[in-house]
């Protein structure tokens, strides 16, 4: 089987994990080869110096062979560009981006748009938290074919019923699946600000990726759900409790 060589392409580092006694199974994204798992052979040595590049949130330039689902990786740089440094809650959030990709994408389809998105989110992180994430679902959905449509005329006084793979129409308030018009405008606009307009952004768009994601949940949402839970039960100063 002849052996595919790619030199130098810009990649992100979704997971690494151990694959035998000295190496690790990378998978990375890259914007003309899509998600790849590459085997890093002896990278798992504690002098090994694809080890401590090999991270996640730091973009690099891999260099691989490929013959079959995966490759072999023969060369890692640091990008010039810097890494990106989280902290707390960003690092789930992170995590979840990662995630979002590992669980949603077939190896070796290309998303070039996407894989500028994702560095995007990660640099939005820090200064705009919540609404990165937001806008990068509303990305992957819409690369993946899944796009939410959100017609020009809504009506900010109204609110709407909404199920995926439908447009909205207008509906009563309290019923299941509605959303303000409000809402929905900011979300296609990427003009989310508000607390409440987050909070329905967010349970449109999860509920749009559960349906592609199957039964079992993203890890990291439940992690940073029990870690918030945790944090509003911790009780403050001087409060007696």
């Amino acid at each position: 089987m002849s052996r595919a060589r790619i030199q130098l392409q810009p990649a992100w580092v979704l997971k690494a994990s151990a694959y035998s006694d000295t190496s690790l199974l990378v998978e990375a994204f890259t914007p003309s080869h899509g998600r790849i798992g590459l085997v890093a052979r002896g990278a798992r040595t504690a002098k090994s110096r694809p080890r401590a590049l090999l991270q996640a949130f730091r973009p690099l330039l891999l260099s691989w062979t490929e013959a079959g689902d995966l490759g072999t990786l023969t060369g890692v740089e640091a990008s010039p560009a810097a890494a990106f440094e989280f902290r707390g809650e960003t690092v789930f959030s992170g995590w979840y981006l990662n995630e979002l990709l590992l669980r949603l994408l077939q190896r070796h389809d290309a998303h070039p748009v996407l894989f500028e998105a994702y560095g995007e989110a990660l640099a939005a992180l820090i200064p705009t938290g919540e609404r990165a994430l937001r806008r990068f679902e509303m990305t992957l959905l819409a690369e993946l074919g899944f796009g939410i449509d959100l017609p020009p005329d809504l009506d900010p006084s109204l609110h709407y019923f909404h199920r995926n793979g439908e447009e909205p129409v207008p509906g009563a308030a309290d019923a299941e699946d509605s959303y303000s018009g409000r809402t929905l405008i900011a979300l296609r606009d990427d003009q989310l600000e508000t607390v409440e307009d987050l909070r329905a952004a967010r349970r449109l768009l999860r509920g749009a990726l559960a349906e592609h994601l199957g039964t079992k949940g993203l890890s990291t949402a439940t992690m940073l759900r029990d870690l918030r839970r945790s944090l509003e039960r911790v009780p403050t100063p001087g409060s007696g409790s």
